[in-house]
């Protein structure tokens, strides 16, 4: 329990707290805290804000660019990493058969919650004013529905490891979403060739190259020599390279270090996110992330005070559709598509897995938070309508509540470690 608790209070409550902090903030004075938020750090930048003036396009760097678009991309760069080696490695989650059901469970999850948000929406003749916001009722957030996971099913529930694979499968699918279906700008494809073309220039310079110099000799000096004296810095050169060229690609810049992340060297083996054995592991990939640790909680911290920020006199009907999308679309999609994979088609459940757990990880795989609001943030230009749905976002918290009845009223057997 320990390992979950610490990650969750390095990566979620500092979060928190700024969501906190912004909703007191903006309900007691809302002026200063969209100047805080807007704040113009650099104007008529090379990065920024795409903004067009007398006839050319200009860049402005604001405080809410440098947070969401620029130093997110750190974290999206570490849910990457869990989604790579979940599917990379030999013993990886994501791999065979085992997580047929789970992958399965992942679509109903996602399309569950898209119905029934287009749904309402269409009931209630908001269609055509919230229709591009159906992506953020999809969205899953890891650290704190494995902590409520834990509370309902206990350590050594296989519901849980059930409920990983679940979040990792999301959190990739989650980012495939925003890349398609939320580009930043108009389209302009050809600067992904500046992405891809870093990604494999540091692959080839910094890890195969060296490996295959070393062929035969079991000292690898020359791998050795690439780790000890150029560490990450060739990873960030070509990270910045591919985050630039993301942005001009008119993709979000936030996504901009993923073509990065499966060219550093990786460990043969993860013991995944939640395991203690992690932080033994001395491979670059995860150095990295143990690096990044303190400063992705900073972020998350300002992550949440710059877009938690709304009046709860902005709760409409973007605030239901999201939360019920959640609520309802979350459990009702991953049973049904977790029954037909274990039963009709025959792939199973885990041992000691019943298909009544099936509901209770569907309500507690609806708590959104972290990607929801991020999601929300770059599906609606700021204004009434994304006030409203990020309220359903922090609403989703009450999805806890839900997984403990469920719990209960399905009888769930708690199993320690």
């Amino acid at each position: 329990m320990y390992r979950v608790w610490s990650y969750v209070t390095n990566y979620s409550l500092l979060l928190i707290g700024g969501a906190l902090i912004a909703l007191v903030w903006a309900n007691i004075d809302a002026a200063s805290y969209h100047q805080f938020v807007d704040f113009v750090i650099v104007d008529n930048f090379w990065i920024g804000n795409l903004e067009a003036e007398g006839g050319h396009a200009t860049r402005t760097l604001t405080l809410h660019f440098l947070v969401n678009d620029v130093l997110m991309a750190l974290f999206f760069a570490i849910a990457a990493k869990e989604v790579w080696e979940a599917v990379i490695l030999e013993n990886g989650s994501l791999r065979g058969r085992k997580a047929m059901t789970p992958l399965i469970a992942t679509a109903g999850g996602m399309l569950g919650p898209i119905a029934v948000y287009l749904s309402l929406a269409a009931i209630l003749g908001v269609y055509e004013t919230v229709s591009r916001g159906w992506a953020i009722p999809t969205a899953t957030d890891i650290a704190f529905s494995y902590l409520v996971g834990r509370m309902v099913f206990g350590a050594g529930h296989p519901a849980i490891r059930f409920l990983l694979l679940l979040a990792i499968a999301d959190d990739a699918a989650g980012l495939i979403i925003l890349a398609i279906f939320y580009p930043t700008g108009e389209l302009a494809p050809q600067w992904l060739l500046l992405s891809f073309g870093a990604a494999i220039a540091v692959f080839v310079l910094a890890n195969w190259l060296p490996r295959r110099l070393d062929r035969g000799n079991q000292l690898r000096p020359n791998s050795t020599w690439v780790r000890q004296k150029l560490s990450f810095w060739p990873y960030l050169a070509a990270g910045c390279l591919s985050w630039f060229g993301f942005q001009e690609a008119g993709i979000h810049p936030a996504l901009g270090l993923l073509p990065i992340v499966p060219t550093i060297p990786h460990a043969d083996r993860a013991f995944g996110i939640f395991a203690e054995a992690e932080q033994f592991l001395t491979d670059l990939l995860n150095w990295i992330e143990h690096h990044l640790k303190h400063p992705v909680e900073i972020i998350l911290f300002f992550f949440g005070l710059l877009n938690a920020g709304v009046e709860f006199g902005a709760i409409a009907e973007p605030t239901w559709l999201v939360l019920f999308g959640l609520i309802i679309g979350k459990p009702v999609g991953i049973f049904l598509f977790g029954w037909v994979a274990a039963h009709p088609m025959k792939l199973g459940l885990p041992d000691g897995m019943r298909t009544a757990d099936l509901v209770v990880v569907g309500f507690v795989a609806a708590i959104g938070f972290t990607v929801a609001l991020f999601v929300a943030s770059v599906a609606f230009p700021a204004g009434p309508v994304q006030d409203a749905a990020k309220m359903g976002a922090l609403f989703s918290f009450g999805a806890a509540i839900l997984s403990l009845i469920a719990g209960r009223l399905f009888r769930v057997k708690k199993v320690a470690q």
